[in-house]
């Protein structure tokens, strides 16, 4: 792919450095219900999914999730991400620079994600170009989000590049027949290898700075 016709964004860890906070919060909530998750588990079993899909992973296991669950954890990310979101370095200037049609797919839900890039200062670079896990009736991986996305920005998936860090979202983007790029660069990969594990999962690349962007690789 020279030059994709469209850029679908995920949004944390890829626009705002926000995974170890989420999961700091859900490792928090659940150990309210006598589940003990680390930080470590909650990073490798929850990234880039959503809160149904933790709630269906514990309900197979014969775990009770409480129905305050989702709003509990939406309360806690609120405060977490109130007082130390920050976007992921670089990403502000690749934005203003990006003349390609773009919009954000995400499996965290349309509040969150509005509330994510407002914070951070990001939100005028989509115009309400976004797309939660709430719109399709199967989240990542499965391709129905990036295929809506798609279909919505009127692009075809053979000429869209998915910009993604997790092994869901790089599986949605692969299954949906777009090309996608892993992006390291998020703090919740500083002590993990997060090149190895996007490029197992199908990547077609991957990158750790949002300057690197259009970098060929060496």
């Amino acid at each position: 792919m020279t030059q994709p016709d469209l850029i679908i964004f995920d949004c944390d860890g890829v626009l705002v450095d926000s995974e170890v906070l989420s999961c700091r919060c859900l490792s928090k909530i659940l150990a309210g219900y006598g589940i003990d998750l680390g930080l470590d588990q909650a990073l490798d079993q929850f990234l880039g999914r959503s809160v149904a899909a933790v709630v269906e992973h514990y309900q197979a296991l014969g775990r009770s999730i409480p129905e305050q669950f989702s709003t509990e954890l939406r309360a806690g990310v609120r405060a977490a991400f109130t007082s130390a979101l920050c976007p992921i370095e670089g990403v502000n200037a690749l934005l203003e620079g990006l003349r390609i049609p773009h919009c954000v797919a995400s499996s965290s839900d349309v509040d969150r994600v509005s509330l994510s890039l407002s914070l951070t200062g990001l939100a005028p670079h989509f115009d309400g170009r976004l797309y939660p896990s709430q719109m399709v009736e199967r989240g990542k991986p499965a391709p129905d989000l990036f295929l809506y996305a798609a279909e919505r920005m009127q692009a075809d998936p053979r000429r869209t590049l998915v910009i993604e860090d997790s092994i869901s979202g790089v599986e949605a983007g692969k299954a949906a027949g777009m090309t996608v790029w892993g992006f390291v660069g998020g703090s919740h990969y500083r002590s993990r290898d997060g090149k190895a594990i996007l490029r197992e999962a199908g990547a077609d690349r991957v990158f750790g700075r949002m300057a690197d962007f259009w970098r060929a690789d060496r």
